[in-house]
């Protein structure tokens, strides 16, 4: 059976090394038919949880090496256009866009 893995990135290789595969299709580390699980257990997802959360899912947090804005703009790989309010270009501020324009 195959079972998802919580492996941070800097744990890597020490799952590799224990028998851990990467699918990089999903991005995931998992193993396979093993039949003693223990030495995977800091990796496991949590009782509470039977798998990992969706790999295209929205909220996500924004890491370390990531800025928040004082605004709410998110930078960097989780920056996520935001719908249009008007048909006004980008640059100019009409009165219907003028509340969610960056100063």
């Amino acid at each position: 059976m195959k079972k998802d893995l919580r492996v941070p990135y800097a744990e890597k290789d020490e799952a590799k090394r224990l028998g851990a595969r990467w699918d990089p299709a999903r991005k995931v580390w998992y193993i396979e038919n093993v039949a003693d699980t223990t030495p995977f257990s800091r990796w496991m997802p949590s009782a509470g949880t039977d798998s990992l959360p969706d790999a295209g899912a929205k909220e996500r947090a924004v890491p370390a090496n990531q800025t928040r804005a004082g605004n709410g703009l998110i930078t960097g790989s989780n920056y996520a256009p935001q719908a249009r309010v008007c048909d006004c270009l980008p640059w100019d501020v009409c009165d219907k866009c003028r509340a969610s324009a960056l100063s």
